[in-house]
Parts: C-alpha cells; sequence; structure tokens
C-alpha cells in the first residue's frame, strides 16, 4: 500500500507579488489622472475652479477647498500607492475620496453611467491593499517600520478613512 502526500507548500510569492503591483498600479495610477483631473485641469477636468463649483453645488462648504482636498487626496494617494509608499495611508486617502464620491454620484443605481460601481471596485481595491499590504516589489520595503506589513495597519487605515470620509459626509448641507 501506498500513500500519497500533498505536494509542498510553496514560498514562491512571485506571483502574488506581481498581481499586488499590478492592482497597485492600476488603482493608483486611474486615482493620480482623476486627482490631476481636479487640481490642474488635465485630462478633460474642472481644474480647481470647475471642480469646486461642482463641490459647492453638490452642498460642501468651501467648494474650491474640498476640490483641493480631494484632488491631493487623490493624486498623491494613487501615485503612493502605485509607487507601494505607506500603502496603508496611500489606499485610506483614495478610500475615503471614494466614500465621499459614492454619497455623491448616488446609490439610485449601481451600474454606470448613473450607478456607483465603479467608485465600489475602487474604493474596495483600496481597501484590499491597506489590508494585505503592498507585496515584496513597493518602496514600503525599503522603510523599517513599514517592511513587515501588518494587519492592524491597514485595519487602522482602514478606520481612519471610513472616519474622515464620514466626518467629510456630514458637514455637506
Amino acid at each position: 500500500m501506498t500513500t500519497t502526500t500533498a505536494p509542498a507548500a510553496t514560498t514562491d510569492r512571485t506571483g502574488t507579488d506581481l498581481g499586488l503591483l499590478l492592482l497597485r498600479l492600476a488603482i493608483g495610477l486611474t486615482m493620480a489622472a482623476h486627482g490631476s483631473q481636479k487640481l490642474f485641469g488635465w485630462f478633460g477636468g474642472g481644474g480647481i475652479s470647475g471642480t469646486g463649483q461642482f463641490f459647492s453645488a453638490k452642498g460642501y462648504p468651501a467648494g474650491e477647498a474640498m476640490a483641493l482636498i480631494a484632488g491631493l487626496s487623490e493624486t498623491f494617494g494613487g501615485l503612493a500607492l502605485a509607487l507601494g509608499l505607506l500603502t496603508p495611508l496611500a489606499a485610506a486617502a483614495i478610500l475615503g475620496t471614494m466614500i465621499n464620491a459614492i454619497a455623491v454620484h448616488g446609490t439610485d443605481a449601481f451600474f454606470a453611467p448613473k450607478g456607483f460601481e465603479y467608485e465600489l471596485v475602487l474604493a474596495i481595491g483600496a481597501a484590499a491593499l491597506a489590508l494585505t499590504g503592498p507585496g515584496r516589489i513597493a518602496v514600503d520595503n525599503y522603510l523599517p517600520a513599514l517592511r513587515n506589513h501588518r494587519l492592524v495597519y491597514g485595519l487602522a487605515a482602514i478606520a481612519v478613512a471610513v472616519i474622515a470620509g464620514g466626518v467629510t459626509l456630514l458637514i455637506r448641507s
């Protein structure tokens, strides 16, 4: 009688690291492009003035200041996420802005163009990266405090994003 054993677990994480890099690049660069629309008017965006008018129309006080905050959060949060730099914090910046984007665009429909599916996918992707960490192909691996990603960092980042996004929604009129 012969017995078979399951193959030994592999420690090769290359596929996981490449997958996390791909996810970080897709979400991060998408968000950075959206932020640059708000900050600079690039890619057909409204710039600070046009985006500020949109924020004011949606009930946010100081529309241009809110446009600046959203633009900076998206641009620098997105670039940092793409690089894997301060990943939990970068993910929190994106998640917080996406919480507001979902509320502003409304939840009357799920599917685009009037739905919130796009914003939800970006939000969940950012939250997932906060929880998993950036993988080994990331700047965080060169920072001693973040070299070994901890779940608590991701959970704290998500909590900060939810609180900051919620407070921002509360100041809308």
